[in-house]
């Protein structure tokens, strides 16, 4: 049977590192307030580095290791929803930097979810045959789009850029997944609305704010606590595995807070599902790729171990999938 299976993997995050309390100099905040409501203490933010420079050198990363030369990959498939343009898309950018002349590229935009999304739309070509392999990214620079004076949201955010290149394979790869979307609650969480204004309309804004994220921070705790717990239950119930059998759960890194309630409503150990949001934040669809080379790079996971990669995000949007590594 033929399956989609990481090879390598890679990630990239600006050097400047912003603490809590750097934060706190500029909103009216506090280490201890964000610790313990986040879990996060630190973020690395962009020095003037856009989105594309993360995803390039995260491609090169997973090529690197991979040991595949850039003109054999099929496709690049890059998540975000900070991409340096309107378009170009940034998986073409990365496509033309990297020399993979004859990959066909382009985005996805699935909010926190997009890797999820990415990966999944790999598997699928992979698995017709249309093509053998795939550059997987999620790139972020959030720093640029988060209100600064909003102290319910500024703290939450970080950027960078994890990937995976994936390719064919007969041995166990990516077993199952879910994805799913509830339209329903689009509008908890929001960012970058474009009215329709033109030299035959004007369309007032009722807000002055609309770049920015826009977040009902309940709304969404009480959506990922729900949502990613069911599809967790549904792909394991499907795959006929059980929490014990699982080497570790890789979630978003939204808030730790929501991974702790994750992991008693699912019977899955704390130690199993691994987190990072202390050290980078929440870093959207970069978030999971992240986590999963960190896990790599510290040879925490071997061949044949059993992940579930879960993640949820604005849309709403939300996706499982467990693999063997």
């Amino acid at each position: 049977m033929i399956t989609t299976r990481i090879i390598s993997t890679g990630a990239c995050v600006p050097e400047q590192v912003i603490t809590n309390d750097d934060l706190s100099k500029i909103v009216d905040t506090s280490d201890e307030w964000i610790t313990q409501r986040t879990g996060i203490k630190r973020r690395h933010i962009s020095a003037g580095e856009n989105t594309s420079y993360f995803a390039i050198n995260t491609a090169r990363q997973v090529l690197d290791r991979a040991e595949v030369s850039a003109e054999d990959v099929d496709l690049i498939i890059v998540a975000s929803v900070t991409a340096d343009y309107g378009t170009p898309s940034l998986a073409c950018m990365v496509q033309k930097e990297i020399g993979a002349v004859n990959a066909v590229a382009f985005d996805v935009n699935a909010a926190c979810s997009g890797f999820m999304f990415a990966l999944s739309i790999a598997d699928k070509y992979i698995k017709t045959g249309m093509y053998e392999n795939a550059i997987v990214i999620g790139a972020e620079t959030l720093s640029k789009i988060v209100d600064w004076k909003d102290r319910s949201t500024c703290v939450l955010f970080g950027d960078g850029s994890g990937g995976a290149y994936v390719e064919k394979s007969e041995d166990e790869g990516i077993l199952k997944e879910e994805l799913g979307a509830k339209g329903e609650l689009w509008y908890i969480l929001t960012q970058g609305y474009v009215g329709c204004s033109n030299a035959f309309n004007e369309e007032p804004l009722e807000k002055d704010n609309l770049w920015y994220v826009n977040m009902d921070g309940r709304a969404v705790f009480k959506f990922a606590t729900k949502a990613v717990t069911k599809s967790i239950e549904r792909v394991m119930e499907s795959a006929g595995v059980k929490p014990e059998e699982i080497k570790y759960v890789v979630p978003h890194q939204a808030n730790a807070r929501i991974v702790d309630i994750i992991s008693r409503k699912l019977g899955i150990s704390n130690e199993k599902c691994y987190r990072n949001m202390a050290e980078y934040g929440n870093t959207s669809s970069a978030s999971i790729p992240i986590v999963l080379n960190e896990l790599n790079e510290k040879g925490l996971i071997e061949r044949g171990d059993k992940l579930l990669l879960t993640g949820f995000g604005g849309g709403m949007t939300w996706g499982t999938m467990l693999i063997s590594w």
